[in-house]
C-alpha cells in the first residue's frame, strides 16, 4: 500500500494512535485499517462533494426550486448505489475470502458474475427512468417547476446508473484484494472530472440540471472505463501494476457464484434500498413543511453525506480485513479486528461532527445565495441534528463490515428497515402534522442511525456471523 502524507490521512491515523495510546485499540491494526480506510474516505469525499457542488451550483444558477428539483430526483438516482452497492458487497466478501486464501481463479469468476447481476439488474431501472421521469417526479411533488427539473435531470442522468453499479463492483475488488489506494484515485478523479464537467456544462453552456445531469454521466463512464482496462491489464497509467487482474474471456454465468453473490448481496440491496425507498415519503413529509425547509433538508443531506464518509472507509476496510482473516481460517483475530475498528470508528466520527458543528453556519451559507436567506437557519438546525446522530453512525459503520464480510447480511437489513420505517418517517410525520413541528425532524435524524446501531451491535456481539461466514469461504459449497 503507497504511504501519502494526505491530511485525511494524517488526521484518521491521528485519532487511532491517540486511542492505541489510551489502550483501546492495537496500534499495528490502527494503521493496516488507516491504510485501506482512509483512501476510501477521501473517495468518498471526492464523491459526496460533488454531490454538494452540484446542487450549490444549480441552487445559485437557478435558486432553491432546483434544488428542491435535485432533491426529488436524488431517490431515483439513489436506486444505483442500492443495486450496486448491495452487489457490490456480494463482490467484496467473495473477493476478500479469495484473496486471503490464494484462490485467484475462483477471485476471477466472482468478478465476472458480480458485473453480470449488475448488469442484469441495473438496465431496466434505466429505461424506467428515461421514459417516465415526469411521473415519478409527481410522486412526490405537485409542484410544476419542481417536477420539470427534476424530471430534466432525471431523464439525462438514467444513464449512467448501469455505470455506476459497474463502479460500486471495480472499487470492492480492489479493496477486497487490500488495495483501497487504486479506487481512490479512480473514482476520486472522476468526481473531480465531474464537478469540472458540470461546471462548464451548468455556466458555460447554460444547460442547467440537465447540464449537471450529463456532468454525472460522462464522469461514470470514465470510472468505468479505467476500472474496466485495470482489471484486463492488471495496470494503470500512473499507478503501475495492480494486485488482481482478471480476464474478460472467463466464465461469466457460474450459477454457484451467481447465486453467491445474489445471496449475499440481496439483502444488502434490500438494506441500501431502505434509505433510498424511504426518501420518497420522507420528502412527502418534508414538502408538507414548506419549500423552504425542503431545500433546507436537501442541503443538510448533502452536508451528511460528507460527514457520513468515514463509515465508507471503516465499513470496507472491516470488510475487507475480517474477511481476509475469515478467509484464512482465523476467527479471532477477524472478531479482534472487527473489534477495533468499531472503537475506531466511533471516534473519528466524534471529531467529524465537532468539526461541521463549529462550522456549521458558514457550510450552510455556501448553498444559497442571498434568495435563499430564509433556509439557513433551518439547515443549520438540521445539521447539528446529523452531528448529535453521527455518533451512532460511527456504531453502525463499524458493526456492518464484518457482518457483511461474513455474509451475514440480513440483520442490517433489518435494522435498517425497523430504524427508517418503525421510527425516522413516523417521527417526522408527527413533526410535520403535530405541534412537534421542525423537533421532528430533527429527531428523525437521530432515529435513521441510533436504531441500526443499536440492532448491528447487538448481532455482532452474539458471534453468529462468524459461523455464517464458514459457508461461502473458498472451497466450500454453498449449503453445507
Amino acid at each position: 500500500m503507497v504511504r501519502f502524507p494526505n491530511p485525511v490521512r494524517l488526521l484518521i491515523l491521528g485519532v487511532g494512535l491517540a486511542l492505541a495510546r489510551a489502550g483501546l485499540v492495537d496500534p499495528e491494526r490502527v494503521r493496516r485499517t488507516t491504510d485501506l480506510a482512509w483512501p476510501r474516505i477521501v473517495t468518498g469525499l471526492a464523491r459526496m462533494s460533488k454531490n454538494a457542488v452540484d446542487v450549490a451550483m444549480v441552487g445559485v444558477a437557478i435558486g432553491p426550486v432546483a434544488i428542491a428539483g435535485i432533491g426529488f430526483a436524488s431517490p431515483y438516482w439513489g436506486i444505483a448505489f442500492s443495486l450496486g452497492g448491495g452487489i457490490a458487497a456480494g463482490t467484496i466478501a467473495l473477493v476478500s475470502q479469495r484473496f486471503g486464501a490464494e484462490a485467484y481463479d475462483e477471485l476471477g469468476v466472482a468478478v465476472r458474475a458480480s458485473a453480470v447481476v449488475v448488469l442484469a439488474i441495473s438496465l431496466p431501472v434505466t429505461a424506467a427512468f428515461w421514459l417516465f421521469p415526469a411521473e415519478l417526479i409527481s410522486v412526490m411533488t405537485d409542484d410544476a417547476r419542481a417536477v420539470e427539473l427534476g424530471a430534466a435531470y432525471l431523464r439525462v442522468v438514467a444513464l449512467g446508473v448501469p455505470f455506476a453499479g459497474l463502479n460500486l463492483v471495480g472499487s470492492r475488488i480492489y479493496i477486497g484484494a487490500d488495495d483501497a489506494w487504486t479506487p481512490m484515485l479512480v473514482r476520486g478523479g472522476g468526481a473531480v472530472s465531474n464537478i469540472a464537467f458540470s461546471g462548464v456544462l451548468i455556466f458555460g453552456l447554460d444547460l442547467g440540471v440537465v447540464g449537471a445531469a450529463l456532468g454525472t454521466v460522462l464522469a461514470n463512464v470514465l470510472v468505468t472505463a479505467a476500472f474496466a482496462g485495470g482489471l484486463v491489464f492488471g495496470r494503470l497509467p500512473g499507478v503501475g501494476g495492480l494486485p488482481v487482474r482478471v480476464s474478460p474471456f472467463g466464465t461469466y454465468l457460474d450459477r454457484e457464484t451467481i447465486v453467491d453473490v445474489v445471496r449475499i448481496g440481496l439483502p444488502v440491496v434490500g438494506r441500501n434500498g431502505v434509505w433510498t425507498v424511504a426518501k420518497f415519503p420522507m420528502l412527502a413529509i418534508v414538502g408538507l413543511f414548506g419549500p423552504t425547509v425542503v431545500a433546507a433538508y436537501v442541503i443538510a443531506r448533502r452536508i451528511w453525506g460528507l460527514m457520513n464518509t468515514p463509515g465508507w472507509g471503516f465499513g470496507l476496510a472491516s470488510s475487507s480485513l475480517v474477511g481476509q482473516e475469515l478467509g484464512g481460517g482465523d476467527e479471532r483475530a477477524a472478531e479482534v479486528y472487527a473489534r477495533d475498528i468499531v472503537v475506531f470508528s466511533v471516534a473519528t466520527y466524534v471529531v467529524a461532527a465537532l468539526l461541521v458543528g463549529a462550522f456549521a453556519d458558514p457550510i450552510v451559507r455556501l448553498f444559497v445565495g442571498d434568495a435563499g436567506e430564509t433556509t439557513v437557519p433551518v439547515a443549520v438546525a438540521l445539521v447539528y441534528a446529523a452531528c448529535v446522530a453521527a455518533v451512532a453512525q460511527g456504531v453502525k459503520s463499524g458493526t456492518v463490515g464484518p457482518l457483511d464480510a461474513s455474509g451475514d447480511t440480513r440483520w442490517p437489513f433489518y435494522s435498517q428497515v425497523v430504524g427508517m420505517f418503525g421510527v425516522a418517517i413516523p417521527v417526522a410525520y408527527l413533526g410535520a402534522t403535530t405541534s412537534l413541528g421542525l423537533v421532528g425532524l430533527y429527531l428523525s435524524f437521530v432515529a435513521e442511525t441510533t436504531v441500526p446501531a443499536v440492532i448491528n451491535y447487538y448481532r455482532f456481539s452474539t458471534g453468529k456471523w462468524k459461523a455464517i461466514s464458514r459457508e461461502f469461504r473458498p472451497g466450500t459449497p454453498a449449503d453445507d
